[in-house]
């Protein structure tokens, strides 16, 4: 006969804490997807009424050119402002880590964006790139139609994405940098290593692994970018379809027009891409992030 297995008070302690995040999970993301995977498959109907009817949405799906053209647009945003964006971060996080008077400020300013209404922040960059009196158009002394021009505005939405995003990952490499110890720092000086060096070969190796998190966060949010998007640019936007995103083909196809099982295949198909772009992530990190303390 095999061991009973008993639950000591601890255990039970352990598994009761861990509960409410375990139904959470259950309750707001495994139904939820499989419900979604469940309608990709079907027709739906007025009151929530639908019938299974098998790949019919996902051959229209690969036989949309808009479609086609909203994946490449997620695409393209992530070309835009991952690498700039984590740069731009690391560079930040560097350079707040710095001996700077005043960084408990700056790392304030940084970070304000992420607590500013998404809402806040489109109508004020909105503004800055408004064709007719715009920051930038007065600046550079012309009239550039940033955000109706079907080639420049992704670029502008993908400006307001990295000015968004910097502070919060500049945030969590900060915290990563902090961490190395100072005593690789003080013997590389010893045998003669510059600032540059130092970073190249403490830094940099030492901060991946924070780096590699950094860099997944971002392909994920920027493969999923939908609120900026649909607040920078109007439904009636000449270029809207240059711009319009997979989430913000979702939306469209599921809450205007209620189309909820062809807009369940393109929510399949964005957690497919997501999936294979952070598979390779995790492939390719072998050959660059560094565990090693």
């Amino acid at each position: 006969m095999g061991k009973k297995h008993i639950l000591t008070d601890d255990a039970k302690w352990g598994y009761l804490l861990v509960a409410p995040t375990i139904i959470g999970l259950i309750v707001l993301n495994v139904y939820p997807f499989i419900q979604t995977l469940v309608l990709s498959f079907s027709t739906t109907h007025p009151f929530g009424i639908y019938e299974v009817t098998g790949i019919q949405n996902y051959e229209q799906m690969f036989a949309s050119k808009e479609f086609w053209k909203a994946t490449w647009n997620s695409i393209y945003f992530c070309i835009l402002t991952v690498p700039i964006g984590v740069f731009l971060s690391l560079l930040a996080a560097v350079l707040l880590n710095a001996k700077i008077k005043g960084k408990s400020a700056f790392r304030a300013i940084y970070f304000l964006p992420m607590v500013v209404a998404p809402a806040a922040i489109a109508m004020v960059w909105k503004w800055i790139f408004n064709a007719e009196y715009g920051i930038i158009n007065q600046i550079i002394g012309t009239k550039v139609s940033w955000l109706t021009t079907p080639g420049l505005v992704l670029p502008a939405c993908a400006v307001v994405a990295i000015w968004s995003a910097v502070g919060y990952d500049a945030i969590l490499l900060l915290s990563g940098i902090q961490n190395i110890s100072k005593s690789y720092y003080e013997a590389a000086s010893l045998d003669g290593a510059t600032k540059i060096q130092q970073f190249f070969k403490i830094t940099l190796p030492m901060v991946s692994p924070t780096l590699f998190v950094v860099l997944i966060m971002r392909l994920m949010a920027s493969i999923k970018v939908y609120d900026l998007i649909y607040m920078m640019v109007d439904q009636t936007n000449p270029a809207l379809t240059s711009a319009q995103s997979l989430m913000y083909l979702f939306y469209r196809e599921s809450f205007v027009a209620g189309n909820r099982g062809y807009a369940s295949a393109i929510v399949i198909w964005t957690v497919a891409l997501i999936g294979i772009i952070t598979a390779l992530q995790f492939w390719g990190q072998k050959k660059w992030v560094n565990y090693e303390v």
